[in-house]
């Protein structure tokens, strides 16, 4: 899906969302630096393997600390993490380094990447993530993105990353 065809996908299911433009960014420094006064919290994502490829996009607030060492006892990964390749992302969500997002699932038909989500997520009023592009922010509600995992059949695993 284009990013286009996402947020049609998004009125079509009847979620919620409110889309804005900005220039390109490619790290949570850009983003703050680019979007401008979007109210909410706003993401980082991180594409991750682990030693027996299995998949995992981890998705925090832009301002947790994630230590990898710690992460994969949270999240049952087998051996250590690793970022995992451009072109295997683009393969299994669709997205390329810079635009990833939970949004990105949509692409995920088969469920072969893990949703990790840091629970301050799951709490939060209103979450921005990007809508298969890094030059939008989509903002949801927490009703909002539980409807758009419902209806792409994803099911988070809740993790705390404040090191409880």
């Amino acid at each position: 899906m284009t990013s286009d065809d996402l947020l049609a996908y998004l009125a079509d299911q009847h979620i919620s969302a409110t889309t804005h433009d900005h220039p390109a960014v490619h790290t949570v420094e850009d983003s703050r630096r680019l979007r401008g006064d979007i109210p909410g919290i706003h993401t980082k994502n991180l594409f991750l393997r682990d030693s027996k490829k299995t998949f995992f996009l981890v998705v925090a607030d832009e301002a947790a600390t994630v230590n990898l060492k710690d992460l994969r006892h949270k999240i049952g990964a087998k051996g250590n993490l690793s970022f995992g390749a451009a072109d295997v992302l683009l393969d299994m969500l669709g997205v390329t380094p810079g635009s990833i997002s939970l949004l990105a699932l949509v692409n995920d038909a088969t469920h072969n990447v893990t949703l990790v989500v840091d629970q301050s997520l799951l709490a939060a009023e209103t979450i921005n993530c990007h809508p298969l592009s890094n030059r939008r922010t989509t903002s949801l509600s927490a009703e909002a993105l539980r409807q758009f995992l419902a209806n792409t059949g994803h099911s988070p695993l809740s993790i705390s990353l404040d090191g409880k």
